[in-house]
């Protein structure tokens, strides 16, 4: 069996059943993108060429005007703030995060000021943005929007994720209505979505995307959007973007995966195929209730989601988690509702036949504190 880099590291071997979360290295990515992020850490650029040339790129898979290469999405939300903030202005590009007399105000639903690893306050607040929040965190009226908007108003700001609350929130729809009757821009932070094009096509101002989440690429990430806007972006690396600048091999990668990606398709098929397979096993042992559930936030992903319940050998979602994690190979699962006894496996980054090894794993835990 081959030994990976991070084993020789002497870290331990994961398994990553949870996603494509920052937290185990986001994706794993194809030859192609691997060659691609060697072949330019071993060479040389003009570096405002290269990210001239992966505008266009980015544009192109997109529909947008024009783009902007980041170091990740949460540089995009700070770097997109700031360009709001201060246009192509140098002298106030080179003042940011001080923002004061300037119109900074960030608008957002209440519900989407959510924490994603790090939160979306502070990443507005790192581009020069006072967020302004509006209605309460599972109601948000169209009026609480419009009631908001000063002269201080710079943008409205829109988050799709499975991390936002989805009852009760305005839509996106709402949020273009509102912003092209003030003149305001809107930006959608789309960290995770798999569609590039759909915000731009409903008349988005700025799109932010990961680079390495639904893309499959390198840590990256790129912006998207009317052409002025995209120019005050890239203009940031004369301010805050310095502190957050992307590398020859990260754009690289990043060309090379937006490349690849239409010709890329989302087998969810596939998906439920294996986690129906899974949860068959797993619905044998007492305590536990396997089902296969779609994405909260309605992407094409469908995950296994096991119930732990209390005829589980006395076992909670908890330690099963815990004990999980601290085997090895280590299996990492999803666990945004451990708390309530719910784990759930995503098929995306398991290399084929990893479910097996889950369901395996889980009823040796099982097996084993039965006979305790």
């Amino acid at each position: 069996m081959t030994v990976s880099l991070f084993e020789e590291f002497g870290l331990k071997k994961i398994i990553n059943a949870s996603g494509k979360m920052t937290a185990l290295g986001a994706s794993a990515v194809t030859d192609e993108v691997a060659n691609a992020l060697k072949t330019a850490a071993q060479d040389y650029v003009d570096i405002d060429e290269l990210i001239e040339y992966a505008e266009k790129v980015i544009a192109q898979h997109t529909g947008a005007e024009d783009g902007c290469p980041t170091v990740g999405a949460a540089a995009g939300i700070a770097i997109s703030t700031a360009a709001v903030i201060t246009g192509n202005i140098l002298s106030l590009i080179e003042r940011m995060p001080n923002s004061d007399g300037l119109k900074n105000e960030i608008i957002i639903q209440k519900g989407q000021n959510i924490h994603f690893g790090g939160s979306i306050d502070q990443m507005i607040r790192l581009g020069g943005g006072h967020i302004v929040e509006v209605g309460s965190a599972n109601k948000v009226e169209s009026e609480h929007i419009e009631q908001a908007i000063t002269e201080k108003t710079a943008a409205l700001f829109y988050v799709k994720s499975h991390h936002a609350v989805q009852k009760g929130m305005q839509s996106i729809e709402t949020m273009l209505e509102i912003s092209h009757k003030h003149n305001l821009p809107l930006i959608i932070d789309g960290a995770a979505e798999s569609d590039f094009r759909k915000y731009i096509d409903m008349g988005a101002d700025i799109v932010i995307y990961s680079g390495g989440k639904a893309l499959e690429g390198p840590t990256s990430g790129f912006i998207c959007g009317k052409k002025n806007f995209m120019e005050a972006c890239r203009k940031q690396y004369k301010g805050i973007g310095r502190a957050m600048k992307v590398g020859k091999e990260a754009i690289s990668g990043l060309i090379v995966a937006l490349n690849q990606y239409p010709l890329k398709n989302i087998c969810v098929d596939e998906q439920i195929t294996r986690m129906t397979a899974l949860c068959e096993k797993l619905n044998e042992v007492n305590g536990l209730s396997c089902s296969i559930q779609q994405d909260e936030a309605g992407r094409p992903i469908y995950r296994a989601q096991i119930e732990v319940g209390k005829n589980a050998a006395g076992i909670t979602a908890e330690t099963l988690l815990h004990q999980l994690e601290s085997g090895n190979p280590a299996i990492y699962l999803r666990h945004h509702y451990v708390n309530i006894g719910i784990i759930s496996v995503d098929p995306r980054p398991l290399l084929p036949g990893q479910e097996n090894i889950i369901a395996e794993r889980i009823i040796a835990i099982i097996k084993e504190a039965e006979e305790k």
